[in-house]
């Protein structure tokens, strides 16, 4: 099946074409993300391929279907970036990775508060300069401390295992529990105690309209004043403005990012070159006890491999007419 793949970058291409060398469709691949200029891209595609910062809305997907397309599949697991009712009504299909390893998230946001909490890379880059001075760069003892986790499913129910095995109080929020999470000696609260208590708060839910925005100016003002934040899930969980503001007063002691609500102009690609005009990553940056990286988290060789694996059985099962297990539940 002739598949338009957007966003695809070099390990992308690699790694799909690898998957689809027993299946043998006709790959496409677009180093572009999808957008309404874009889309003529795709013309005469049953199928495009997708990611995290493609424009998957009512508009992009009337056009898709003008051209004959009949599937949407994202390689990730969110699917927040596709107007689910708009491909409904086109009678488009949109199929995700249901599944990965969800290891890599959990200990890439483990790896983002070590580095944060004990400065690794105001130190890293100090000693490149020759300096091995210690000034700035004290952390704390994660032994001991609270960890509060919002979003227990696999990874956040991960991310609470290896805590404790730090040594850590571990509490949960989720309107769904979780079993894993439980049993590694987790203990769940409401979300007002978790913040209040929590010397350290890791973001692990989607995104959707409950949660959009759920660290905001009001929850900042609850929580432990000093703590360290951590998202790894999506950035429109976070109030940025709120959160430099949080920073500004030591109100929040520490912020390491994965992901940002504007990533879409910014993420997976190269402006080393260029003027960033975003004011506010800028800004973001600019804090000595902020950690921004750029939507990394996901990406290991098993995970990776995973995602292409699945894509790609996702669009041969869609060609022959078989269940889409992984499809995305009509909104």
């Amino acid at each position: 099946m002739r598949t338009a793949v957007f966003s695809a970058r070099r390990y992308d291409q690699s790694l799909l074409a690898q998957a689809n060398r027993g299946a043998g469709h006709e790959l496409l691949f677009i180093a572009d993300r999808l957008t309404a200029d874009t889309v003529p891209l795709a013309a005469g595609c049953p199928a495009v391929s997708v990611f995290v910062n493609d424009q998957v809305d009512a508009t992009v997907l009337r056009a898709l279907a003008s051209q004959g397309t009949r599937l949407v599949a994202t390689r990730s697991t969110g699917f927040n970036h596709i107007d689910l009712g708009a491909a409904a009504a086109l009678d488009i299909a949109v199929v995700r990775v249901a599944d990965y390893s969800p290891h890599s998230v959990a200990e890439f946001a483990v790896g983002l508060l070590l580095a944060v909490n004990r400065k690794i890379a105001r130190a890293s880059m100090r000693t490149r300069d020759g300096n091995f001075e210690l000034d700035g760069l004290m952390g704390f003892d994660l032994h001991g401390k609270t960890v509060g986790v919002v979003g227990t499913g696999k990874i956040g129910a991960i991310f609470g295992r290896i805590m404790a095995g730090f040594g850590c109080t571990v509490l949960g929020h989720d309107p769904f529990p979780s079993p894993a999470f439980e049993q590694a000696g987790g203990r769940y609260v409401p979300l007002p105690e978790l913040l209040a208590g929590a010397d350290v708060v890791s973001l692990h839910c989607p995104l959707t309209e409950a949660t959009r925005y759920l660290v905001n100016t009001q929850t900042l003002a609850g929580a432990k004043r000093g703590a360290l934040l951590v998202n790894t899930s999506r950035g429109g969980l976070v109030d940025t403005e709120a959160a430099i503001a949080a920073l500004k007063t030591g109100q929040l002691g520490g912020l390491a990012i994965d992901v940002y609500e504007q990533e879409a102009s910014l993420f997976f690609q190269d402006l080393s070159s260029t003027v960033i005009t975003d004011d506010v990553i800028q800004r973001l940056v600019s804090f000595p006890n902020v950690i921004v990286t750029g939507h990394q988290a996901f990406f290991t060789q098993e995970a990776i491999g995973q995602i292409m694996q699945t894509t790609i059985d996702s669009i041969t099962a869609f060609a022959r007419g078989e269940e889409l297990v992984n499809r995305v539940p009509r909104s």
